[in-house]
């Protein structure tokens, strides 16, 4: 019966997230899989390469640098987080990103996509770490509007949160069993339509399905919290997820700021962890 970690996106948010995956790693707890969506991709990453603490630290590093995330870089490049800057040069230059412990982890890590063209779900497994893989992740957390369409190997993808928010069904339908599952907004919140809709219209013009998808996503993704909620009841999934809304929005320039998510994400994973290393100690019951 394998163990999975299924992480949620919500861009900065993700920095609650990234606090509980330290924690975990710390603690030695090795899940035999991760799927991530969006921040939950680029943040889990490190869990796989085991580098506690990176997720934070380039962040802050960089949240006032014109290069990483900016107006600037939206009007230059079509992105507000700078693709090449971002996902090519930090990882390779600034912060490093452990190549070569991501591939030997023999741990699966999957990040979640939207496929622009049908406006369905693309669950990517990524083994290798290298310049594509970086860019499955990037195009896992672009958000439309603020990103322009990735194109990989054929397809053409956008943040994996359109078409599958918590994809914990689709990681029980490949095996694993029990799911240690991170939520980024706190029990009881209902995600409403998006407001920005006549604006996706104009924008997703050549791909009326992913306008189909982004204009149900409030549906799909409610949806899914019964899912979640009906698999919790069950036994089959532990949930963490914030006490309350997260002091940061989707976009963040404070340090201090993402210092305050990442230590409210440390204190739930303390908080939580014997609840964790029981829960998956009893995987083979």
């Amino acid at each position: 019966m394998k163990r999975g970690l299924v992480l949620e996106g919500g861009a900065m948010r993700g920095l609650f997230t990234a606090g509980i995956l330290d924690v975990m790693m710390e603690a030695g707890i090795e899940p035999d899989g991760i799927i991530g969506v969006s921040a939950g991709a680029a943040f889990g990453c490190n869990y796989k390469s085991r580098q506690s603490g990176r997720a934070l630290r380039y962040n802050k590093k960089f949240a006032r640098d014109k290069r990483y995330c900016s107006w600037q870089s939206w009007w230059k490049t079509g992105n507000l987080y700078n693709a090449e800057f971002g996902y090519h040069i930090i990882p390779t230059q600034y912060d490093i990103f452990d190549d070569k412990a991501f591939e030997e982890n023999p741990m699966e890590f999957y990040a979640v996509c939207t496929d622009v063209e049908t406006g369905k779900a693309v669950y990517k497994k990524l083994e290798q770490s290298n310049q594509l893989t970086y860019d499955w992740i990037r195009a896992s957390a672009s958000m439309p509007l603020a990103s322009r369409v990735v194109e990989l190997e054929g397809m053409k993808v956008l943040d994996g949160g359109v078409a599958d928010s918590i994809p914990l069904q689709y990681f029980e339908s490949i095996g694993y069993a029990r799911n240690v599952v991170i939520l980024t907004q706190p029990d009881g919140y209902v995600k409403e339509h998006n407001k920005l809709m006549p604006l996706m219209r104009i924008a997703l013009r050549k791909y009326p399905k992913m306008i189909e998808a982004m204009d149900k996503r409030h549906l799909m993704y409610n949806k899914e919290l019964v899912y979640v909620y009906e698999a919790e009841t069950a036994g089959r999934a532990l949930v963490i997820r914030p006490d309350e809304k997260l002091p940061i929005g989707h976009i963040s320039h404070d340090p201090e700021e993402m210092q305050r998510v990442y230590d409210i994400g440390r204190a739930a994973g303390e908080n939580n962890l014997d609840r964790i290393l029981a829960f998956y100690s009893n995987h083979n019951s």
